[in-house]
């Protein structure tokens, strides 16, 4: 098993490769060749004073970001503090698949939200 973090930010991150280290065509995505099995998706704000939210989106390789077609949460508020977990169900994504996050408010692009992605290689 392996896990992602990442700062969100106010335009789109593909969480899955935050760097775009991952070989072209497949940058922010899956690697070549390779698929995961998205076990948890955990979202905290650790502001301690400051709500944030965020939307989050699973795109299909060759796809591009949507509002109606790929959006999976939208604009989901958190309060200070406070955590959200998205692992009831699987989520098996093939290369070059990714998970996209943007959040507000921001300042100097980042935002209060830290995200943290586990998966397993299957």
């Amino acid at each position: 098993m392996a896990i992602i973090n990442a700062q969100l930010t106010d335009i789109p991150l593909d969480i899955l490769d935050p760097d775009g280290n991952v070989a072209a065509p497949f940058t922010g995505g899956v690697p070549q060749g390779k698929s995961y099995a998205i076990t948890n998706i955990l979202v905290c704000n650790v502001s301690n004073s400051d709500n944030a939210q965020f939307t989050m989106h699973l795109i299909p390789y060759g796809d591009a970001l949507d509002l109606s077609v790929t959006t999976v949460v939208r604009n989901l508020e958190l309060p200070p503090g406070e955590t959200f977990t998205f692992d009831s169900e699987r989520i098996i994504l093939d290369e070059g698949d990714k998970i996209t996050f943007v959040a507000t408010p921001a300042s100097g692009g980042l935002t209060t939200l830290a995200a943290t992605v586990s998966y397993l290689e299957v």
